[in-house]
């Protein structure tokens, strides 16, 4: 569904990303995993179009999507839920989710997707007209995750989804996961609970300093022991 080829992204002096290469198979769950600075963020950002790489190739579907603006990318299907939320805190939950359709103009598939969105999250049905920005944490990463899916998309990128939850809220974000990738959607995860994310991951890439260094299933990087010492406290 997803391939990137030789990708290097710089922030001014600073090379983020050292031509890195990877594949999100269609169906699959991916995971990127890393220290912080380590460039997950960064893809993310590349492939929504946020930042502009200064070398290599994005395509989606065979199509390249290299220095599409991050409107036309959502028409492609490919969304992302942003690390931080990014709420619009003074709309309702209601108001917000609307927005993650405003690429869209199949009223029956809106209405039908936001009864979806409220099935996942029935805190979030509970307080539909309640303004973003008095929800608790964990109900404003319910609202920017049920945004993306209002765009129908084909690929949805999380990242740190689970950033500053509780524990029991982590849990519940993961099936979530599940549940989205069950429903058929791809998903490329940034996470820094690794454990976890490797768990739920179809594909894994270990980034570096901006460049891959170790690529596998989910349960293979678990076993690698270079893993477990630098990610996974063991």
């Amino acid at each position: 569904m997803l391939e990137i080829r030789d990708l290097h992204v710089y922030y001014g002096a600073i090379h983020a990303l050292k031509g890195i290469s990877l594949d999100v198979p269609e169906g699959a769950i991916v995971t990127l995993i890393g220290a912080n600075g380590a460039g997950k963020t960064s893809t993310l950002r590349a492939i929504a179009g946020l930042i502009k790489n200064k070398h290599g190739h994005i395509l989606s579907n065979g199509q390249d999507i290299t220095g599409f603006n991050p409107v036309d990318i959502v028409k492609t299907g490919i969304v992302m839920s942003p690390e931080g939320r990014k709420i619009f805190a003074h709309l309702s939950v209601l108001e917000n989710l609307y927005l993650g359709a405003y690429s869209r103009n199949d009223k029956a598939g809106i209405a039908r997707d936001l009864e979806w969105v409220f099935e996942l999250f029935p805190r979030l049905s509970e307080r539909r007209v309640q303004k973003g920005g008095t929800l608790s944490g964990g109900e404003q990463q319910m609202l920017a995750v049920g945004r993306a899916l209002m765009s129908a998309p084909k690929l949805v990128m999380l990242d740190e989804p689970s950033l500053g939850l509780a524990p029991l809220l982590v849990k519940e974000v993961f099936r979530i996961i599940h549940m989205i990738n069950a429903k058929g959607m791809t998903v490329l995860l940034v996470e820094q609970n690794a454990y976890a994310a490797l768990k739920v991951a179809h594909q894994a890439y270990v980034l570096e300093t901006g460049s891959i260094i170790l690529s596998g299933t989910g349960a293979e990087l678990i076993a690698d022991e270079r893993v477990r010492k630098a990610y996974l406290g063991g």
